[in-house]
């Protein structure tokens, strides 16, 4: 059965990754894994359910003899041995791709995830710059003439590509009457067109896997490994895949996921930002033990949060595989020293726990901030490329400990819940206007970090939280009034034609799922439907 493209070619040299063997390849892809894919996703519904009328999880007693097993990982190949500054981005524009590559960073996390917005243009325009950067010769030339190009002084960083997560659907390609899986396009495109260049530079095909809530996904995901190895003539094996651990049910299958990959695993990655929404999601409706303060106030050093990536360390080096850390969503502004400043304090004691406490590597979003986080690994690291050695056997996690949300410091405020709209709405704008990643109040925000805001506003409306600031209980009226007033402000900041464009079909779709009495699983599904129709309309 054939994969059809259902919109024209975004721009000409689209033809080069939307080939016909390439589009074959994805035919292939969906034909063996769609079903199984569609699957997974309903299994997730079954279990979440399970879980909202317990009120809890814990670890699987049908996998115990994986959790007791002595194995490892595949060893990690020469390119991914040294990942201790990893940065993070888009790959298109061309220009933050060439950016990323140059930074110094050991690693570049090339995202057609949450830091892209999936236009039909960022989608293979981000596909035809990692087919560039695999040869070589990705440039750029601004408007304004300036130039941009690979550095030849140094090494640029290895490539790892995280494509969509399982839910995300590509409409502008079809299977069997049905949209594309944007994580089969993802990876698919970019295994086709790359995988036997990146093993003639010493690279390979290496991914992050986001998203994430079971063993069972982790071995869908083996299955394409196996199947597009064998289809492409590929050695088996010479995919790596890291997984990101950033949802609550996957915080208790570190162990089985690394099994089912484990001739294929590099890692696991603290996604820490969509492990705080997807604690928020799963236990949304169980009461008021797992209503957050603020998300300001909730650090990695809460204790649940530190149960988290301590048990991740452990499980990753008693396995052999790497234990990376997360992202700091501060970030410097060139303009303004003072902040530069406070950035790069909060980054250096960010990184430092990380590596103080056995991480491998971090991630940073900004070239600025890579010296610091190098800086640091250095210092704990040596000469060695990582701490893999360093096995952690006094840590012992319990699943009580994963679930004791209420033990974090701090209050739900209802300037907490004014913030939560703002960035919500001005997120959501920007990414309606074809950006996945932006600067809010010098933090960097993207798909997870908006959906920690929205979905705060709504655990908080379903429980009557009050705030602690002004007394107020959270309901769907006190939400809807402040999100007015809230939308206003940005409409003064931005004026009226970006406004009436982007931020006002923003507001209207916060208002819609905050408000919904049913959650709505990802802000990026209305969302994509929305910008949809607007390209259509184009």
């Amino acid at each position: 059965m054939p994969l059809t493209r259902t919109a024209a070619l975004p721009f000409d040299r689209a033809a080069e990754i939307l080939t016909p063997e390439a589009l074959e390849f994805l035919a292939a892809l969906h034909g063996r894994f769609a079903a199984e894919r569609d699957a997974r996703l309903a299994a997730r519904q079954e279990r979440r359910s399970e879980a909202a009328k317990t009120g809890t999880l814990d670890f699987l007693p049908e996998t115990a003899a994986v959790r007791d097993g002595d194995w490892t990982v595949a060893s990690a190949p020469p390119a991914l041995q040294d990942r201790r500054v990893e940065i993070t981005g888009p790959c298109s524009p061309a220009k933050m791709a060439i950016n990323a590559l140059n930074s110094g960073a050991k690693v570049w996390l090339a995202d057609l995830e949450d830091a892209s917005c999936p236009t039909w243009f960022n989608v293979i325009d981000g596909q035809l710059s990692l087919y560039d950067a695999a040869r070589g010769t990705l440039a750029y030339t601004s408007p304004e003439g300036k130039t941009y190009a690979l550095r030849t002084d140094a090494p640029t960083a290895v490539v790892i590509m995280r494509p969509r997560g399982w839910h995300m659907e590509e409409r502008n390609l079809e299977f069997d009457g049905k949209p594309a899986i944007g994580a089969l396009v993802d990876f698919g495109l970019h295994f086709f067109h790359n995988a036997r260049q990146l093993l003639e530079n010493g690279h390979g095909p290496y991914y992050y896997l986001p998203k994430m809530e079971s063993h069972l996904e982790a071995r869908l995901w083996n299955d394409i490994f196996v199947f597009a190895q064998d289809a492409l003539g590929i050695p088996q094996g010479t995919i790596r895949a890291t997984v990101l651990v950033e949802t609550i049910p996957a915080a208790f299958e570190m162990d089985e996921i690394l099994y089912e990959l484990r001739d294929h695993a590099s890692g696991l990655n603290a996604g820490r930002w969509d492990y705080l929404f997807s604690i928020i999601k799963y236990f949304r409706d169980s009461g008021s033990k797992f209503t957050l303060p603020d998300r300001a106030a909730v650090s990695m050093t809460v204790p649940f949060m530190r149960a988290y990536t301590e048990l991740l360390v452990k499980t990753c080096h008693q396995r052999g595989a790497f234990a990376m850390g997360g992202m700091a969503a501060v970030i410097p502004n060139r303009r303004q020293p003072e902040v530069t400043e406070e950035a790069f304090a909060k980054v250096r004691a960010d990184k430092t726990r990380e590596a103080n406490d056995g991480f491998d590597g971090s991630w940073v979003a900004h070239p600025d901030l890579v010296p610091i986080c190098m800086e640091v690994f250095d210092q704990v690291l040596g000469d060695a490329p990582n701490q893999v050695q360093r096995t952690r056997p006094e840590v012992h996690v319990t699943a009580e400990q994963l679930l004791d949300i209420e033990s974090a410091p701090g209050d739900a405020t209802e300037a907490g819940l004014r913030g939560n709209l703002y960035v919500s709405v001005a997120y959501t704008a920007v990414w309606l206007s074809g950006n996945g990643a932006v600067a809010i109040h010098n933090l960097m925000e993207d798909a997870a970090t908006a959906e920690i805001s929205r979905s705060q506003v709504w655990q908080q409306i379903r429980n009557g939280v009050v705030f602690a600031d002004t007394g107020n209980t959270a309901t769907r009226e006190l939400v809807e009034r402040l999100l007015v007033e809230e939308t206003e402000k940005l409409r003064n900041e931005v004026g009226d034609d970006l406004f009436n464009r982007y931020y006002g079909p923003a507001s209207g779709i916060i208002s819609r799922i905050c408000l919904s009495e049913d959650y709505t699983d990802f802000l990026t599904t209305p969302a994509y439907e929305l910008l949809e129709s607007e390209m259509a309309a184009r």
